[in-house]
Formats: C-alpha cells, sequence, structure tokens
C-alpha cells in the first residue's frame, strides 16, 4: 500500500471541465487519468508496479525531488508506454530479470529521476521508443546501467550513471541513442557498448571513466560518433573495436589507460579527428587485421607509460596519419607483416625513446613530408619485403636516421638526416634501398654508411660535416664480387664528390676513408688501386715508434693537460711493471681499460688512438690499432643478433683498442625490450675470456657515462680508471684554429686572433656544442667566407689569397 496520496487535476478542453481529485494509489490514479492530466504524487514509498499507457504528466511535489519512491518487492517497477511526462521521481528495482524503468512506446519525457536498483538494467528503452531522459542518475550495481535495445532510440541529456554491474550504457539489436553531456564511471563492464547490425550510438561532450573494462566498445557491424568526449581511468583498453565496426572519434580525449588506447580488429573502420590520445601502457593505436583501417588527422598521441609502440599496424591493416603528432613515446609506428601499411603525411614524430618508424615482416610504409626528431633511430626498415617511401622527410637528433638491412628495400627520396650521433643512413646485412637527393649533415659519424657488400643505389646524394666521413662503404657479405652500392653524382663538402662504382669483370666497392679536414679533405680512394693492400687488412702492423713518441705528439695536442697527465702515469704504470718483471720482482696489476668522458670534439677518439699505439710500443697489445664501434656496430635486431655483432667487433679490435663511443646509448633509460643490454653482457664476458687481448674504452657524457657504469655489476669492475676531458676554453679553441690554418697554409691576418677568442666566448655552449669540432668548422666557414670574397678579385696577391681576415668569420648562432 501507499504511504501517500495521489492529486490528479484533470484537464480538458474546456476551463469548466477541469477538477480534482485525490487517490489512495498510483495504480488507481493512472487509471482514472486521461491524456494530459496532471498525476502530482504525495511523498512516501508505493510499492507498486507502475504502467503509464496515457500522456499523463507523473511526478513528485516541487521542491521535494527524491521524496516519492516506487520500490515494488519484485518486477518492473515502472514502465512507460506513451508520451508521458515523469518527473523527480525515485525508483527502486529488486528483480535481477527485469529493467528498473522501461520505456516501450512513445516519446516521453523523464527529467529528475534517480534510479537506485539492483536490477537487469536500471533504464531500459526498446521497440520503438524515442524517450527525452534529463538529468537522470543511475546507481545498478547489479546490472546495465541504461540498455537500448530493439530499435529503440531517444536523446540522454546529462544523465550519470554512477555506477553498473556491467555495461554503463549498452545498445544492442539495432538501438541507436545520442547521449549529450552524460557521465558513465564505476562500471564492471564497457563504459558504452554498442554491437549488432544496425545498432548506433552518437555521444557529444560524455565522459567515462573508472570503468572495469573497455571504456568504450563497439562490435559486430555497429557504429559510433563520438564528439568532444573524455574516456580515461579504465582496468582495459580505452576503446575497442571489432567485427566490422564503424567509430568516428572528432575532438576527443583518451588518457590514463593501462592498456591499449584504442584497439581495432577485423576489418573495423576508426576515423579520428583533433582527438588526443595520451598516458597509455601498451599501444595508443593497435590496428589488426586485413580490411581494418584508422584515418587519424589533426591528432596527438603521446605520453606513453608502458614500453611498445604508440602506433601498432600489423596482420595486413592500414594506418593513415594526416598532421598528426607523436612524441614521448618508446617507439612511434611499427608495421609490420605483409600486407599491412601506413601512411604518414605531414605529421611529426619526436621524443622517441627507441624507433621512430620501424617496418618488417614484409610491411610498407609511406611517411611523406614528415619530419621525426629526438629519436634513437628515425627508420629502420628490417627484413625481406619490408619497404615503402620516405619522401621529403626531415630526421634530426637522432642516432642514426635511416636504418635498411637483411632485404628491406625502401624508396628514400628527398630527405635530410641532421647532426645524427652515428650516422645518417646505415645499410646492412643485405639491405638494400635506393636514396635520391638525400641529405646528411653534421654526423657525429659517417653520412652514408653502407656494410656487408648491400647492393643499395644512391643518387645524387650530399654529404656535409660528417666527423667519420660523408661515406663508408665497407666490403663483406655474401653477395660475390659485384656486391656493394651503385652511386652515381654523390658528393661531400669532404671530397670533389663520388664517382659511381667501375664495372667490369672485377668490379670493386668504393671506400670513404676521409681525412677530417671538412672541405678541405681529399677524395675517396677507390679499392682496387695503389692503395689497396693498406686497405684490405684494418689493423695496421705494431707500432715502430717508442713511447716516447707518441708521447711527444700527446704533448702537442692543445689543452687536455688534466688527460696528459693520466695519461702519462698510466704509462709510467706500465713500462715499470715491465721492468719490475725483468728483474724478478712482483709487480701491480695495472688495469688498462678506461673510461672517457666529456663533451664531443675533445680529442677522446685521437687519445683513444695514442693509447693504443703507446701500448703496442711497450708490448702490452700486439697491433695497437683502434677499431671505433657505436650502438649500432653492436645491437642487432633479433635476440642473438647482437651478441654476434659485439664478438665481431671485439675480434675485429683484437691486439688493439675497441673505443666504443657513446656507450651509454647501450643502455638507454626506460630500455624495456631493448638488445643494448645484451652487448654490454656480452662485452663483459669478452674482456675477462680475452683480458690480456683487447684494451676497452667507453666514452660519451660525464652523467649519461655515470648511469651507463651503474648498468651492469660486472661493467664498473672492468675499467680501472675515468679520465675526464674537459671542454676547450676561448684560447684553446683559437689555438686549434690556427694550427689547422698552419697546416693547410693560411694566416691569421692583424686583429684576427683577438676577434676569434670573442667569437668563442660569445659562442653558444648547448649539448650541440663540439668543442674541437666547432673550432674545425669556424676555420673551415671562415675558408669558404675567404674564397667568396677573394674570388671577385681579378688578380688576387698571395697575401690575398692566405690571410684571412675578422670579417671571414661566420655569424653567431
Amino acid at each position: 500500500m501507499a504511504q501517500g496520496t495521489v492529486q490528479v487535476t484533470h484537464t480538458g478542453t474546456s476551463r469548466w471541465r477541469r477538477r480534482t481529485g485525490e487517490y489512495a494509489s498510483l495504480a488507481a490514479a493512472l487509471e482514472a487519468a486521461a491524456d494530459g492530466d496532471v498525476l502530482t504524487v504525495a511523498p512516501g514509498t508505493y510499492r507498486e508496479n507502475l504502467v503509464v499507457q496515457r500522456a499523463v504528466t507523473l511526478r513528485g511535489p516541487e521542491g521535494s525531488p527524491g521524496s516519492v519512491r516506487i520500490a515494488p518487492p519484485d518486477g518492473v517497477p515502472l514502465t512507460v508506454r506513451a508520451s508521458a511526462v515523469v518527473l523527480d521521481l525515485h525508483v527502486e528495482g529488486q528483480d535481477a530479470a527485469a529493467p528498473a524503468l522501461l520505456v516501450e512506446e512513445g516519446t516521453p519525457e523523464l527529467s529528475g529521476l534517480r534510479i537506485v536498483t539492483r536490477s537487469a538494467a536500471g533504464i531500459e528503452v526498446r521497440g520503438g521508443a524515442r524517450p527525452t531522459v534529463r538529468r537522470c542518475t543511475v546507481d545498478n550495481p547489479a546490472g546495465v546501467g541504461i540498455a537500448v535495445l530493439d530499435g529503440g532510440g531517444g536523446v540522454f541529456e546529462e544523465c550519470e550513471v554512477v555506477a553498473a554491474g556491467q555495461a554503463g550504457i549498452a545498445v544492442r539489436g539495432g538501438g541507436h541513442p545520442r547521449l549529450d553531456r552524460c557521465r558513465v564511471h564505476h562500471a564492471s563492464g564497457s563504459g558504452l557498448t554498442a554491437t549488432g547490425d544496425n545498432s548506433a550510438l552518437e555521444a557529444v561532450g560524455c565522459e567515462i571513466y573508472e570503468v572495469r573494462g573497455s571504456g568504450v566498445q563497439i562490435t559486430g557491424r555497429a557504429t559510433a560518433h563520438l564528439t568532444d568526449c573524455d574516456v580515461h581511468r579504465t582496468t582495459s583498453d580505452g576503446v575497442t573495436l571489432d567485427t566490422d565496426a564503424v567509430l568516428t572519434l572528432a575532438d576527443c580525449r583518451i588518457h590514463d589507460v593501462p592498456e591499449n588506447a584504442i584497439d581495432l580488429r577485423s576489418r573495423s573502420v576508426l576515423t579520428l579527428t583533433r582527438t588526443t590520445v595520451r598516458q597509455f601502457g601498451r599501444n595508443g593505436l593497435s590496428v589488426w587485421d586485413p580490411g581494418t583501417r584508422v584515418d587519424a588527422n589533426q591528432c596527438e598521441i603521446f605520453d606513453s607509460t608502458g614500453d611498445y609502440p604508440a602506433v601498432w599496424v600489423s596482420d595486413g591493416a592500414t594506418a593513415v596519419l594526416d598532421s598528426c603528432r607523436v612524441h614521448d613515446v618508446p617507439d612511434a609506428l611499427f608495421v609490420l607483416d605483409r600486407g599491412s601499411r601506413a601512411d604518414v603525411v605531414d605529421s611529426d614524430l619526436s621524443q622517441v625513446r627507441n624507433t621512430a618508424v620501424s617496418v618488417s615482416d614484409g610491411a610498407t610504409a609511406q611517411l611523406d613530408d614528415c619530419r621525426i626528431r629526438d629519436a634513437a633511430t628515425g627508420a629502420w626498415f628490417r627484413d625481406h619485403g619490408s619497404g615503402g617511401t620516405l619522401n621529403n622527410c626531415t630526421v634530426d637528433g637522432t642516432q642514426t636516421g635511416v636504418i635498411v638491412t637483411k632485404g628491406a628495400d625502401p624508396t628514400i627520396e628527398r630527405c635530410t638526416v641532421d647532426s645524427p650521433a652515428e650516422a645518417g643512413f646505415y645499410v646492412s646485412a643485405g639491405g638494400r634501398g635506393t636514396f635520391l637527393n638525400c641529405r646528411v649533415q653534421g654526423s657525429a659519424g659517417y653520412g652514408f654508411h653502407v656494410i656487408d657488400g648491400c647492393r643499395t643505389t644512391l643518387r645524387k646524394c650530399r654529404t656535409e660535416r660528417c666527423a667519420r666521413g660523408g661515406y663508408e662503404f665497407a666490403e663483406g657479405g655474401a653477395d660475390g664480387p659485384g656486391a656493394g652500392p651503385d652511386v652515381e653524382d654523390c658528393t661531400s663538402d669532404e671530397s670533389a664528390g663520388l664517382r659511381q662504382q667501375p664495372s667490369g669483370p672485377e668490379p670493386v666497392a668504393q671506400t670513404a676513408h676521409q681525412s677530417p679536414g671538412g672541405l678541405l679533405g681529399s677524395v675517396p680512394v677507390p679499392r682496387g688501386t695503389e692503395g689497396e693492400a693498406a686497405l684490405s687488412d684494418p689493423r695496421p702492423e705494431q707500432s715502430s715508434r717508442t713511447s716516447q713518441d707518441v708521447l711527444g705528439e700527446l704533448d702537442a695536442l692543445v689543452g687536455l693537460e688534466s688527460v696528459k697527465r693520466e695519461v702519462r702515469a698510466l704509462t709510467d704504470m706500465i713500462e715499470v711493471g715491465r721492468r719490475r718483471r725483468e728483474a724478478g720482482l712482483k709487480a701491480a696489476s695495472v688495469k688498462r681499460h678506461l673510461v672517457f668522458t666529456g663533451s664531443p670534439g675533445t680529442g677522446k677518439t685521437t687519445v683513444a688512438r695514442l693509447y693504443g699505439e703507446i701500448l703496442a710500443s711497450l708490448g702490452v697489445l700486439e697491433k695497437g690499432h683502434l677499431v671505433e664501434v657505436s650502438r649500432v656496430d653492436l645491437v642487432g635486431e633479433h635476440i642473438g643478433s647482437t651478441a654476434i655483432r659485439t664478438q665481431e667487433a671485439f675480434e675485429k679490435a683484437r691486439g688493439g683498442v675497441l673505443f666504443i663511443d657513446e656507450a651509454y646509448a647501450l643502455s638507454p633509460e626506460d630500455s624495456g625490450r631493448d638488445f643494448g643490454k645484451e652487448a654490454i653482457d656480452t662485452l663483459v664476458k669478452l674482456m675477462e675470456d680475452h683480458r690480456d687481448a683487447v684494451v676497452v674504452i667507453v666514452a660519451g657524457y660525464t652523467a649519461e657515462m655515470e648511469r651507463f657504469l651503474q648498468v651492469n655489476p660486472g661493467v664498473a669492475s672492468r675499467f680501472s680508471r675515468t679520465i675526464t676531458f674537459s671542454d676547450y676554453g676561448p684560447e684553446e679553441l683559437l689555438r686549434i684554429v690556427e694550427q689547422q690554418a698552419e697546416e693547410h697554409e693560411y694566416r691569421l691576418g692583424p686583429g684576427v686572433a683577438e676577434a676569434l677568442q670573442k667569437y668563442f666566448t660569445a659562442l653558444p655552449k648547448g649539448p650541440a656544442f663540439g668543442n674541437g669540432r666547432t673550432a674545425r668548422q669556424t676555420f673551415e666557414a671562415m675558408v669558404e667566407r675567404h674564397a667568396g670574397r677573394v674570388a671577385q678579385l681579378a688578380e688576387p696577391s698571395t697575401d690575398d689569397l692566405t690571410l684571412l681576415y675578422s670579417e671571414d668569420l661566420p655569424e653567431l648562432p
């Protein structure tokens, strides 16, 4: 029985027919009411199963929302089958097999309802019903929050599902609701789910969070369109699409997701526009299976919290990124498996801890007008059948710009690699590739490094300011005679250019062993000429110079006073130890492996070469030659290949010095699945097993090297001491320029020395400051400006040709 009464105001077309009556039960009042009547329910609990079949208004008393409770012991508490208005009621259900509020017909208006229930569904809309539901809340920890089924529809405005034992809002069987500024949270299933043919869901300005499942799940040929929505704090994927699902996300935000931010499979199609994806534990976009496709325009994917690629495309799927940004992630884009494809246009990939673009297992990637910055590797085409095109792209601030390995065959056209730490383009292990009108500048290693006899094609490429050389074409590989790159019209500021590889019965690959003198260097020497014997074995015979001769060369280097003292102390220890053993006395064991720390360009490689020669002159090393390697030379792309590469590098250095530049790159922060640790472990074992055969020197920035030495417990114990290479001061940089000028028969004019010292004092000394390299580049720039000035003179004098003036100094950056 009711604890209150129901007042019914009967209305008609004429004022005189208006009357009021009171009823003891809601059922009686509804039975007596006609279309247009208003039923005002007194506060109380009504344990009745109500069915509204006329276009009446059913409401609680004004100013007391929630004071009327509809709470029968079982069944459906409230069923609406007409275009009625229901306001400010509290509905409670207890039947696990029935909804608390069932809307079956008409276009009713439901407003201010609070559904607190343990039912199959809090609100269920089915059939031809098209309700307008405003500012209603559903708390149903036993079932679905809101269910729209069997062709039902309607609009839900500012509604909230505060708890659901299953999905927060479920659409199936051709349902098609619109959600406007709704909130769904604390659901034990998906936040929003739509499944089945003709099922559709539209959401605008909604928020889905604190969901124990996927935030949004669209499956089985259903469609959905979300605009300006937030999906976050889920326990599973943020958004899931499966089996021909179609979803559009516009101006949405997907974040704080422990799994994939968005996962789509089985011919599903996703369109993303101006949507951000951030703070995801696995992939930002995970795209699988033939026919599955994602199109992203003006989107941002960033701030990964896991160790997985931001965009993963596999099993024949397709991804298109247009004007997007991907940054602060372990890897940006992985495309794998035959038939998989990624098309990236006018997009930025930056702050990538490992590889920006990885293509493997026969996949294809096409990048046009893209910018890759601050990544370990810009793009890596990994194996046979993998390829695609990089067109008019820039790669800046990477360890290696582009890597091509194991039969991969991409086309790289009109691309620029700026300031790589190891190489601009690196091809090995049977990789191929065509490089057209590409450019490398400011490399700390090589510009183009092609090894293993790879059949790479280079046309009209250009290198500038590459520390180890513009082009390095090393022999090797299993392709037999004639293997090696096909080079045409390629140039370098270190040479007059590279001629096309000669043809004939015994074709030979060109080498690019070049002097470090920039544009003043020599032309690379082809193998097969009179220089062949000297180049055939990278390990020279034991030095004929004495240790004092080599130390004299060390003393002649500009600056490095503390370094010179350290090397002399080591040399003295080794020499005295040798003499003590000859005298039959015990000699202290001297660990010869070293750590060099300091900025680039401070002479670390030069000192390492001289150290090896000193040890050879003392009989400590057999040859004393230097083998310089970096991460790209040691770390492979598959488990096991890294150990092989590291062993090969160690073997090349046998009898000499293995110099590992930027060794900290072997143990990047957040390394996860990185194979650099395998290189470290292999190196430590080789140093122990062959302790007298090779001297290992690891080098890099001071802070990064300290972290490197802590990665493996065996690493720090293998090195006897750390030698710090301090930055050159302005006076020392000036002396380097003076040495360069003397070597190349130039002279500094009046006042130039003072101007150079002021220039070096004012020069910004950030992370890219190259010290000795900066001095050499400054001299080269002066020579260029001098040439431009003197070329205008009809008959220059000897002074004109040799004197450099203050006006030849380059502008400060």
